[in-house]
């Protein structure tokens, strides 16, 4: 596999050409990707805790593997 080329994409090779975000900012970016996939995880769960018994086979998992996996906490990947 070969690695893209930057120039057919702009928008990164203008990216490496900026400064780097000051500390806060970069903590900041961390802490709202972190609570993104807690909410993401704990919405996926959610509708998997709804999923009939069909549903649940035509993507290949039981219902006991789709309890455990909505019962996990939404800080647990």
């Amino acid at each position: 596999m070969t690695q893209p080329t930057t120039s057919a994409y702009p928008n990164v090779t203008y990216l490496n050409t900026q400064a780097a975000l000051p500390l806060l900012a970069q903590v900041a970016v961390q802490v709202a990707v972190l609570v993104t996939k807690w909410s993401l995880r704990r919405r996926s769960r959610t509708q998997l805790r709804r999923l009939s018994d069909e549903q649940l086979r035509d993507i290949g998992v039981t219902r006991a593997e789709a309890h455990y996996e909505a019962t996990l906490p939404f800080w647990r990947p």
